[in-house]
């Protein structure tokens, strides 16, 4: 039985192609934006980069300040689709939100 070279070829075009998910809404104020490596020989760091770059455009583009609320970065083994990819939650707010404040400093933590 013999396959058309096509139907073999189509499955690597289409893993080979990045993935970038733009941003997307969680809830009120808050989003997600992706990056996703076409191959497993890069790493994450870019990609969580261009993802906090994105991340940050968006809230400025509202006149909001960029909170980050959660990062998330897939590790090897890359195969089979499993490329690295770096995946950023963030909140967009107001100047002078208090959620933009670092919590106060707990001394006896640094015992």
């Amino acid at each position: 039985m013999k396959f058309p070279i096509a139907a073999f070829l189509l499955p690597l075009v289409v893993a080979g192609c990045a993935a970038n998910s733009g941003v997307a809404p969680l809830g009120s104020d808050t989003f997600v934006v992706s990056r996703q490596a076409a191959t497993g020989f890069s790493g994450s760091g870019t990609l969580k980069g261009e993802a906090l770059q994105e991340a940050g455009g968006y809230c400025t583009g509202q006149g909001k300040q960029l909170l980050v609320t959660n990062t998330k970065e897939v590790g090897p083994p890359y195969v089979m689709g499993n490329f690295p990819k770096a995946e950023v939650e963030f909140m967009c707010l107001a100047a002078g939100d208090p959620r933009l404040s670092p919590p106060p400093l707990d001394r006896r933590q640094l015992r």
